[in-house]
């Protein structure tokens, strides 16, 4: 049976442009994201995002790169919009987030994106760090729907999302992907200046879940709607992972599936802080999924060939 994306019936009550509506209202005084910088951006205020009312992408592709269940035969429809609302400063995509790497895009742009990879055989379309530009995303989908588009539409974030955004989300995402990045507010504090950061994504990825509920794959491995939790390991353990771990099993679900991911390099800023500057080794992931199986975690994504090296 074919599976139809959340947002279409959504869009069938109507309820599509009503969502598109508030969070275009919501630009006149920003509360997009736990940032509440309360700016006017239909006016060309600019937050800590330093977006206006449209959207900035810096490219777009079908993604080969993502877990399994995303990529199918032809790549997740990837976006990687400009700017971010969290701002790490070791950002593996620094040039994007911080430099803004990228040009400003329509609406009717967005939608024809979207169309584009669909019609190029895509399973999904993926936003990547989308919070900041949701409304543009939600005015284009409207767009796109009229147009078509049937694939689901996975929200990959840092996990620092406000409760109000995620209700008004409600109907829409299949596929959630936050990160879960930090547990101690210290270290968040250091990394991202988001002392609250560790609370924050606990509400946030409680509420995900409760939307969307544990990750479910096709027959031929294909992701249809869920939860799909990252975690990326921090030298020093500065991630927390399994206090993280430990939530994740306790507090949303055992089968959560989860992506422990060793691939941390010291990009950006990170030569400003000393513990970012050791290597993640192979003994760090294996202590890291085993933490995660004591934990009660019971899906960890696991891929072969995963490369460990210096700086």
């Amino acid at each position: 049976m074919t599976y139809q994306p959340f947002y279409i019936e959504t869009f069938k009550k109507g309820l599509l442009s009503k969502k598109a509506a508030q969070a275009r209202k919501l630009l006149k005084s920003c509360t997009l994201c736990p940032r509440q910088c309360r700016v006017d951006r239909t006016a060309g205020q600019l937050g800590l995002c330093r977006t206006g009312e449209k959207a900035y992408l810096a490219f777009y592709k079908s993604h080969y790169g993502e877990e399994t269940p995303l990529v199918g035969q032809n790549g997740s429809g990837a976006f990687f919009f400009t700017y971010c609302n969290l701002l790490c400063i070791f950002c593996q995509n620094y040039e994007l987030s911080h430099e803004g790497c990228g040009r400003e895009v329509s609406d009717s742009e967005l939608a024809d994106i979207m169309m584009i990879l669909q019609e190029g055989g895509c399973p999904n379309i993926h936003f990547i760090t989308p919070t900041h530009v949701l409304s543009p995303i939600l005015s284009a989908l409207e767009i796109a729907v009229q147009r078509g588009l049937s694939v689901p539409l996975v929200y990959n974030s840092s996990g620092y999302e406000s409760l109000e955004i995620l209700k008004l989300l409600d109907g829409l995402i299949d596929i959630y992907m936050p990160d879960f990045k930090f547990w101690d507010s210290d270290v968040a504090r250091r990394l991202c200046n988001a002392p609250d950061y560790a609370e924050i994504a606990r509400q946030a990825v409680k509420e995900m879940h409760r939307q969307v509920g544990d990750l479910k794959i096709d027959e031929d491995g294909t992701a249809r709607h869920g939860l799909l939790l990252r975690h990326l390991l921090m030298p020093a353990g500065m991630a927390g992972t399994r206090e993280i771990m430990r939530f994740v099993a306790r507090e949303i679900s055992p089968d959560t599936y989860v992506n422990i991911m060793p691939q941390f390099r010291p990009y950006g800023r990170s030569r400003e802080i000393r513990e970012l500057m050791q290597p993640i080794r192979k003994p760090d992931y294996v202590n890291a999924l085993e933490a995660a199986r004591e934990e009660g975690i019971r899906r960890i994504d696991r891929r072969p060939g995963r490369v460990f090296m210096g700086f």
